[in-house]
């Protein structure tokens, strides 16, 4: 296959399925930037859609938040009942990260925040994490 990461499970289905995805929806966020992936759905051509794009820390950084992943191309998830956050929500148009903010977010540690254990199982088709996601936990 030559994919390496979890692009090898999206590989396999690539061969498999009569129809391709158009959308992949991911945990994308300052904390965890998927970088293999988006280049992998790329060259697919299939549009990279961000959940969790706060990561785990909810405090209002957000704005930076939704506008990196907006500017890295990728569509985003947000949620938001509040008139006052979904205006928030869409000033992130208005406006770009500038160097220093955006070497502040590339150099933010790489963690994955949905570790996703509920899928492991002695007796099911991924027994570890390094499994259920191809080498890359």
């Amino acid at each position: 296959m030559g994919s390496t990461g979890i692009t090898t499970t999206l590989s396999i289905l690539l061969e498999n399925a009569t129809i391709s995805p158009a959308v992949n929806q991911v945990e994308m966020n300052p904390s965890w930037h998927q970088e293999k992936l988006r280049e992998f759905c790329m060259k697919k051509g299939i549009h990279v859609c961000a959940w969790s794009p706060l990561g785990a820390y909810k405090v209002f950084w957000g704005s930076n938040s939704l506008r990196w992943i907006h500017e890295q191309g990728t569509s985003v998830i947000v949620k938001s009942f509040k008139k006052e956050r979904m205006k928030q929500n869409l000033e992130i148009f208005d406006w770009k990260l500038n160097q220093e903010e955006l070497d502040k977010i590339n150099k933010i540690p790489q963690c994955r925040l949905y570790k996703a254990e509920m899928f492991l199982s002695e007796n099911g088709p991924y027994k570890s994490l390094e499994e259920l996601w191809d080498g890359d936990p």
